[in-house]
């Protein structure tokens, strides 16, 4: 048995760390991520209910903008026009309004929430009643 098996090898210490505290055993500040992006399931969401408003014939197109700070789902009429709405997810204002929100062509919004189903509900159609 060599000598320099009972040897334990420390760590060396940070300067700026407090006593008994290694550079290792600091937590890492997590940065944040380089884009706000929608996941599958909200996509899913939106696709879903993106689908049915083109099979009534009301919307064509959409675009997909993936900022620093939040993604947003532009819904348009036609592709030359400016957006009918706007679904945007912006991550800063989770836990004050909710960081979905969905906003109209005049910059209004419309509804803001947490839930993305439940924000989305108001720019579903309600049933009209229609005599036989």
């Amino acid at each position: 048995m060599d000598k320099t098996d009972d040897i334990i090898p420390l760590r060396p210490w940070e300067a700026s760390a407090p006593a008994g505290q290694t550079l290792s055993s600091q937590p890492h500040p997590q940065k944040p991520p380089e884009r706000v992006a929608f996941d599958r399931k909200e996509l899913q969401t939106i696709l879903g209910f993106y689908g049915t408003r083109v099979a009534e014939g009301e919307w064509r197109d959409y675009a997909m903008d993936f900022g620093r700070d939040k993604a947003v789902f532009s819904v348009f009429r036609r592709a030359s026009e400016v957006p009918l709405y706007r679904i945007v997810k912006d991550p800063t204002l989770a836990r004050k309004q909710g960081m979905y929100s969905v906003v109209a062509q005049t910059g209004l919004i419309l509804k803001r929430g947490h839930d993305l189903a439940a924000v989305l509900r108001v720019l579903a159609k309600t049933p009209k009643l229609s005599t036989i």
